[in-house]
């Protein structure tokens, strides 16, 4: 059978020599030169979507499925930007701002790789932002440095819903996304990282936030006002955001990324019993949809400020739950396994929440408390079916030595606490 396989390859590769060759004796013709122009993008658009396609380190990929790893995997929300001084200095020599960075592919893949170059992170993240969505929808977006996120035009009303529409393509819309993913993983197999890539989106209800209030700052009480006032309104509002998230994620999916994370942020500024009548039904319609389409890929989830949410999202499919620092984490552990087991089913893992303000120059924690808090995030949760990461995202104020350690500690201290050390 070798033999067979060797000899048919040797008769097909004389093929191949012998058409190229003809090709070659013809004389070129337009038609012929733009068949070979699409042939050559082709066959570079079908390198670019296999980039990356199995990462070597695939720790948190088995993490979210629930399969024992040798030690915990760990990434970490805003890994990139800010607090990274060659963050700082591309931003001053391509002299962009944040949203001018995002909107080429080329930058956002080496904003992307700045972290996981610096520390031994187990992901890549995308560089992007939670509002492209509402972008993508006719909402304009600003972020005026130390001001947060911007939206100059909210929807003030009811009578502002003509400017949304009901559907988008978001192939067209978010084609600058998508081909940042594709860029990216062709840039972690060109480095030699081998790491998967997170994609993400905002969920419909901070969305929803953003898009009638304005500001992460300002008219906080706006999207509830909307829920309260216009009911109808904003659960259509609600209905055309999740299905925008969905076909946004399956792309992201589409175009490579291993794992995706949905961040429900503003959970902060909606009541309990609006977030099971509005918030949740969206989530669940992302995961149940999602796990439809792609059934291998890992879902995280994240309702920050919500701990009474952490069953419903492990209910809706999620792989993995988020814990933010508002939460107990032995508390956590033992919702998520209590829930599990009055339905006969396995628990979600876990991902959070070390205290980043730790990790500041000034007031932050030395190295030895690192370690300490570190040892203790992982008593807590214990060092399976967890992905390490933090309680809220890095700000700009951290020491990167104290980031490194941290990232290197959880490491050790895992695979010690999993060897039996």
């Amino acid at each position: 059978a070798r033999d067979w396989r060797a000899r048919d390859s040797r008769v097909d590769a004389e093929g191949r020599a012998m058409a190229t060759r003809a090709m070659r004796s013809t004389p070129s013709t337009p038609a012929r030169a733009a068949t070979r122009r699409r042939t050559r993008r082709a066959e570079a658009t079908r390198t670019r979507a296999n980039a990356n396609a199995t990462p070597a380190n695939d720790l948190m990929i088995r993490a979210a499925r629930g399969e024992r790893v040798e030690r915990t995997p760990v990434w970490l929300f805003r890994q990139a930007g800010r607090h990274l001084p060659e963050y700082n200095e591309y931003k001053k020599s391509t002299g962009k701002n944040f949203l001018e960075l995002l909107a080429d592919p080329k930058d956002v893949a080496e904003v992307t790789m700045q972290p996981i170059r610096r520390y031994n992170l187990d992901a890549a993240i995308l560089f992007s932002d939670i509002l492209v969505i509402a972008e993508a929808l006719n909402i304009e977006v600003e972020m005026p440095g130390g001001k947060g996120i911007l939206v100059p035009n909210p929807l003030r009303g009811p009578e502002d819903m003509h400017r949304v529409p009901e559907s988008i393509d978001v192939n067209e819309k978010l084609a600058h996304v998508l081909a940042s993913v594709k860029e990216i993983n062709v840039q972690i197999e060109k480095e030699g990282l081998g790491v998967p890539l997170i994609g993400f989106s905002a969920a419909p209800w901070t969305l929803m936030y953003y898009m009638v209030g304005g500001s992460s700052r300002k008219n906080t009480d706006a999207g509830m006002r909307w829920l309260k006032e216009h009911p109808k309104e904003a659960q259509k509002l609600l209905d055309i955001l999740t299905d925008v998230v969905i076909d946004y994620l399956d792309a992201q999916v589409k175009a490579g990324v291993h794992m995706v994370q949905v961040f429900e942020a503003m959970c902060e500024h909606i009541t309990e019993e609006s977030f099971y009548e509005y918030a949740m039904p969206c989530m669940e319609k992302i995961a149940r949809e999602l796990k439809k389409r792609h059934p291998t890929v890992p879902l995280l989830g994240f309702a920050r400020d919500a701990p009474y949410g952490l069953a419903a999202l492990q209910r809706a499919g999620y792989d993995i739950i988020t814990i933010d620092t508002a939460m107990d984490r032995v508390v956590a552990r033992d919702v998520l396994s209590h829930d599990a087991e009055t339905r006969g089913v396995q628990p979600s893992g876990v991902q959070g929440n070390f205290d980043p303000t730790l990790l500041n120059k000034e007031g932050g924690s030395s190295f030895e408390g690192i370690e300490r808090e570190v040892t203790q995030m992982l008593k807590d949760f214990g060092p399976q079916k967890l992905i390490a990461n933090l309680g809220a995202g890095l700000g700009g104020k951290e020491d990167v030595e104290k980031v490194a350690y941290l990232v290197d500690s959880i490491h050790r201290v895992s695979e010690d606490m999993i060897a039996g050390k």
